[in-house]
């Protein structure tokens, strides 16, 4: 049986995949399971999607594992899912490390518990010889506070002499932004049908195509995201160019 990946053009593969996870609370109601059925069958989806997107040769992976937004969670399920990110990553870890992944994160991690932010730096630590595919885990992140953030530092350093307002262009508002370094995403999924980025990346994607799928996060397999790919090198992107001024 052919495999989706013979239809994917290698050469033509977006550089940086972002994704929205979602659905994990929708898909464990939908068979009577508690909501923490739902992440933990959404953290074997992770594992899944990293290994296609390495497969593959996905330059930069970015997955939205936790907003700032759901510290307003019940804490039962904040701690839950703090618990069940620290322990999958520390699981994952060696398999990352085997595949030539390095593992960076995203977000305010003043917000994390101590011991959780401690022991994932230590699985970043073990991965950052990985010169394959970059997998970033969006953690405490909001793109809201990201800006904020960024221009609060700007501020700083203008006031300090270190740059001038009339320098400051979109590639200094770049470098100031938690993925400086890493390329802007060429293709944002959305699993589970919202068809909204919930403050997510809004600097980073924009230039980026957008694909939702009605599918939940852990019924999102290799396949899935394989058509992804495959709808995402079918569209014309234009930057702003008509499509005579491309050819």
């Amino acid at each position: 049986m052919p495999s989706l990946i013979d239809n994917i053009n290698l050469a033509k593969l977006p550089l940086h995949v972002a994704i929205i996870m979602d659905g994990n609370g929708r898909w464990a109601k939908a068979r009577g399971l508690d909501r923490s059925a739902g992440h933990v069958e959404g953290v074997n989806t992770v594992r899944k999607i990293t290994e296609i997107a390495s497969e593959l040769g996905i330059g930069y992976l970015t997955l939205y594992a936790f907003s700032t937004e759901n510290w307003n969670r019940p804490q039962e399920e904040v701690d839950a899912l703090m618990h069940l990110i620290v322990i999958a990553i520390e699981r994952e870890t060696p398999d990352l490390i085997k595949n030539n992944v390095r593992l960076t994160m995203i977000g305010d991690f003043s917000r994390m518990p101590e011991e959780a932010y401690r022991r994932l730096c230590r699985c970043k630590e073990e991965t950052a010889r990985g010169t394959g595919l970059t997998l970033c885990l969006a953690l405490s992140y909001s793109s809201r506070w990201e800006i904020t953030d960024a221009c609060r530092r700007i501020a700083i350093d203008t006031a300090n002499g270190l740059l001038q307002a009339d320098n400051i262009s979109d590639e200094t508002i770049s470098n100031y932004l938690t993925t400086a370094g890493i390329p802007d995403p060429d293709l944002l999924i959305r699993t589970g049908g919202d068809k909204r980025v919930s403050n997510f990346l809004l600097w980073q994607i924009a230039y980026a195509e957008i694909f939702v799928t009605d599918t939940f996060w852990p019924d999102f397999d290799k396949d899935a995201f394989c058509r992804a790919i495959i709808e995402y090198q079918s569209r014309e992107r234009r930057f702003g160019l008509t499509s005579e001024q491309l050819k």
